[in-house]
């Protein structure tokens, strides 16, 4: 492929992917590059496009042509790549009655080297304001009035924005996960692709659940406390204490224990109150003398003192 023949084949691909009528009607040549279209599409509708053009350079002719291309890039090529995106906006405003427009328009060339071999890339980014309907979402494929040709070996790349999900597409796309793909060799009609996606609902419910537990966290903490100050405080609102000898102190603790041996080494406080018909107080100033000496423990249970006998009093 000599240098004006190379040269003139990225036009070629950017009009055979817009498929200008005149290109859509002709055969299509087997191309000696590879041409990668993406395609970014924002929530407000616009469009950041990059297209990346990819030749093999096997010969020191081909090197010293692509370098040529890259001198009259900024000059010749990049005004040609811009006003043939321009005519194309201008033809599909028309058909999808909407302002289209193309600005931001950039080209870089780079030689780089892989282990397949050398390759002269060629990458044009630009913005299209309008490219998709926004609406309650975004509809793509009306851009695309007069239908796409991709040759063999091209691909379309298609990203849509964060907090938008897939609703359909048409034809279906080669590849799909975070964006839509499409090999060539194929033709999609005018519309085509045709791309909705609609808009990702506000996750009410975790958002919800998220507040109330929230909201319901001081009230865990207030509830631990209490709970942590009941099992420390394991005495129970007690009447004044009826003042005793030591003799009968002695008496009582002795009834006490003999009791607990009798039922198993523990009951409820209430239980030895009820049984030893003793009152409240002289029961609990003697379970305090023997919980004081190691002889008993009490356990909160709910709202009583379960009293555990640890060992027979000396």
């Amino acid at each position: 492929m000599n240098n004006r023949t190379r040269n003139a084949g990225f036009l070629l691909a950017v009009l055979l992917l817009i498929a200008l009528p005149v290109v859509a009607s002709a055969a299509a040549p087997a191309p000696e590059y590879t041409t990668t279209y993406t395609i970014a599409v924002k929530s407000d509708g616009s469009a950041t496009w990059q297209i990346e053009y990819r030749t093999p350079l096997e010969s020191d002719a081909d090197l010293a042509g692509f370098e040529a291309y890259t001198l009259d890039l900024p000059a010749v090529y990049q005004p040609q790549v811009q006003d043939l995106m321009q005519r194309s906006a201008t033809q599909a405003s028309i058909a999808a009655s909407r302002p289209m427009r193309i600005s931001n328009v950039t080209g870089s060339a780079a030689v780089q080297l892989s282990p397949t071999g050398k390759f002269g890339v060629v990458v044009y980014t630009f913005t299209w304001d309008g490219f998709a309907k926004a609406d309650n979402g975004l509809v793509i494929g009306d851009a695309f009035s007069g239908g796409l040709y991709l040759a063999k070996d091209n691909t379309l790349v298609i990203r849509y924005p964060e907090g938008y999900s897939l609703v359909s597409v048409d034809p279906a796309a080669d590849q799909q996960r975070d964006s839509l793909v499409w090999y060539g060799q194929r033709s999609f009609a005018p519309g085509e692709p045709r791309v909705i996606l609609g808009k990702e609902t506000f996750p009410l419910i975790p958002v919800l659940l998220g507040i109330l537990i929230v909201l319901l966290i001081p009230v865990i903490f207030i509830v631990y406390r209490k709970r942590r100050r009941d099992v420390a405080d394991m005495e129970e609102p007690e009447e004044p204490v009826t003042l005793l000898t030591a003799d009968e102190q002695k008496s009582v603790e002795d009834r006490i224990i003999r009791f607990l041996e009798a039922n198993g080494g523990e009951q409820f406080q209430s239980d030895i109150v009820r049984t030893l018909g003793l009152p409240r107080s002289t029961v609990s100033a003697s379970l305090n003398s023997l919980h004081k000496n190691g002889v008993i423990v009490k356990v909160r249970k709910g709202r009583e003192n379960l009293i555990r006998l640890v060992k027979t009093a000396i």
